[in-house]
């Protein structure tokens, strides 16, 4: 619940963005209107679709000492996540229409800092409209914890799955069809797995289509339930397709919104170096949320 809000219901502007599909309430909070321990709450209530706001998550933007700005992510159901590539391209974005940051910024994150910059007209494509709008261009800390050719048995079936942390547990799933898979009923159990506890994981199903495009479903843990893109799953999914299925950067990634994501990566021995990621971040609208947003 805001600070302010409890003692005397005023409204709290906002504006709301999408990345590639992923929607997201940003607060400009540097002068706390929101109440920072409540934080997990107002995001449940808020992010609700149909009776508040809706979105897939919160991101309030704070004061840093150690960059432009600092951030607080929030999951959908309340939980304080440590990184989303959607939702830092939101933030660069909002940060930018604001004027709280420059072009080029960088931000505080519970996975690093990470820099970002604003790419006009060079924004992942529509798959669908073939249109450009403004894109922002985020740089990755160095992803860590790769595993491959794990099995990994779901609903008395055992598969072959991937793994890599990119801010965020990921597990890689490559399949046939996309379309044709049980995103919840196979994502859900595998992101409650006994493999990956106790923080457990988000779950992607891809299917590589060249060396340079690949097709992506999500399940995100936090949501619970698939979302449209999810810009760290996209860099797994980029990432690990490129140990064990010949994929190069740069990778352009087709989520289930149409939107196209680019992952841009380069290797040092065993190790990822140089990630980024860019996509369209838009400004949707903008207001004031009421009481009864979070009531």
């Amino acid at each position: 619940m805001p600070a302010k809000a409890r003692r005397n219901q005023k409204p709290i502007p906002f504006m709301k963005l999408s990345g590639s599909g992923n929607d997201f309430i940003l607060i400009d909070n540097r002068h706390r209107i929101v109440d920072p321990g409540q934080a997990g709450e107002l995001a449940r209530k808020v992010c609700t679709h149909r009776m508040s706001v809706g979105g897939d998550g919160l991101i309030l933007i704070e004061r840093s000492r150690r960059a432009d700005f600092r951030w607080r992510l929030f999951n959908a159901d309340g939980s304080e996540a440590e990184f989303s590539g959607n939702g830092a391209r939101c933030a660069a974005r909002f940060a930018y229409l604001k004027k709280i940051a420059p072009q080029r910024m960088r931000f505080e994150t519970l996975a690093g800092l990470i820099q970002a910059e604003m790419v006009p007209g060079g924004s992942g494509r529509s798959a669908k409209a073939g249109r450009d709008v403004t894109a922002v261009k985020v740089r990755f800390p160095d992803p860590a914890g790769l595993r491959l050719y794990m099995r990994v048995s779901v609903n008395g079936v055992e598969r072959e799955a991937h793994f890599l942390d990119t801010g965020v547990p990921h597990c890689v799933y490559l399949v046939d069809d996309p379309d044709t898979v049980d995103v919840e009923g196979i994502g859900r159990p595998t992101r409650y797995h006994e493999l990956f506890q106790p923080a457990g994981t988000n779950v992607n199903f891809i299917q590589v289509l060249d060396p340079h495009r690949i097709r992506i479903r999500t399940y995100e843990r936090g949501v619970e339930d698939e979302t449209l893109a999810c810009g760290t799953g996209a860099i797994a999914s980029a990432l690990i397709a490129s140990r064990v299925a010949k994929v190069e950067s740069p990778v352009t990634l087709i989520p289930q919104s149409g939107l196209e994501l680019t992952v841009y990566f380069g290797t040092h021995g065993d190790r990822f170096t140089d990630v980024y990621l860019q996509g369209d971040a838009r400004a949707v609208y903008e207001g004031r949320m009421l009481p009864d947003a979070w009531a």
